[in-house]
């Protein structure tokens, strides 16, 4: 199934209306009559699911009127819960080789993970806003599962199993603002602003054969100013599968139904097992700016890529087989935003 939220009006204005679009994203028909809202429908998934399938079989049927998804907040425009992990390994061990920090034995066996801010999500057409260039306004392309009610303590096999949705993620960062916070021992939040998630939600089983083993093995395809930037495959050199992650953030507290967990910046190594290279040189590029910045800084010893500015624009996408987008385009232009 594939479900968006739609912008709305008094008691959808937060949480937006509740629709079920069609499997090639040209339809969708309003869930109103079984449930309101995307939050909703997780909190009582066993009870909607049979009414919400038959619906997505009507809308593929031909039923509803045209999807637009200029008109869509992000699928939960708020959550209970986002906490992004880092599981490609790569990304975080080239981000420490640029400033000449060692990476500890650890990451590569249990997870890094922060807790974001969920309250007020970005729609995935609308605008960055920025107030200070100087902050260094970066994208970050991941992929994202939301889950149902995980309970305390589930181990990765248990945690597979309440695992509903999956989303892509443009996690915005402000990396000039991020060793300040780090440095306090307390962890990221300035530095963190509001995230953007896909158009459309999807359930698993929508991407067919593509998942598996946990991992989305599709291409994340990031578009910065028109040219392609990254095409690294979301089911590659993740170190950690959605499970595990899922398993992290429930050792010690139970998963409230709509948590977002996400993978972390998508990252493959090179073809000869170091760095990636950029898509003009044959490589697959990079999911974020940062590590653009930080293959230059080891190849050259400066970084050359500026972080965004005011106009810039970022694509996020992942198409089928068949070239069909699976969750409809993240589509952002950095908008100047005074502070005060």
């Amino acid at each position: 199934m594939k479900f968006a939220s739609l912008r709305g009006a008094g008691r959808h204005r937060r949480d937006g209306r509740l629709v079920v679009v069609s499997a090639d994203l040209t339809r969708m028909l309003g869930a109103e009559s079984i449930v309101p809202t995307l939050q909703a429908a997780l909190d009582d998934w066993s009870g909607v699911e049979t009414s919400l399938r038959e619906l997505y079989e009507r809308v593929n049927a031909g039923e509803g009127s045209p999807f637009d998804p200029a008109e869509c907040l992000s699928p939960l425009p708020r959550a209970y819960q986002w906490a992004d992990g880092s599981a490609y390994v790569n990304h975080v061990e080239l981000v420490r080789k640029a400033r000449n920090a060692e990476l500890p034995p650890s990451f590569w066996t249990d997870p890094l993970m922060y807790q974001g801010g969920s309250d007020t999500f970005l729609s995935p057409r609308g605008s960055i806003p920025l107030a200070d260039e100087s902050w260094g306004l970066d994208f970050e392309a991941e992929v994202a599962v939301i889950t149902d009610d995980v309970p305390l303590g589930a181990n990765r096999e248990t945690a597979a199993q309440y695992i509903r949705l999956l989303v892509l993620v443009n996690d915005v960062s402000l990396r000039n603002l991020i060793p300040n916070e780090l440095a306090k021992g307390f962890g990221f939040f300035q530095s963190k602003p509001s995230s953007a998630f896909s158009p459309v939600a999807v359930t698993p089983d929508e991407l067919g054969k593509h998942w598996r083993d946990g991992r989305v093995y599709r291409a994340l395809e990031v578009d910065y100013n028109g040219q392609p930037f990254g095409r690294a495959n979301a089911g590659v050199d993740m170190t950690f599968d959605f499970p595990t992650l899922v398993s992290h953030a429930a050792r010690t507290r139970a998963l409230g139904a709509g948590t977002l967990i996400g993978s972390g910046t998508v990252s493959n190594r090179g073809a000869d097992g170091g760095p990636g290279r950029p898509i003009s040189e044959g490589g697959v590029g990079y999911s974020c700016i940062a590590e653009q910045r930080t293959v230059e800084t080891l190849l050259t010893g400066a970084p050359r890529t500026p972080f965004m500015r005011v106009g810039d624009r970022v694509q996020i996408d992942m198409h089928d087989a068949v070239g069909r987008s699976i969750f409809g385009s993240i589509d952002q232009q950095v908008a100047p935003h005074p502070l005060g």
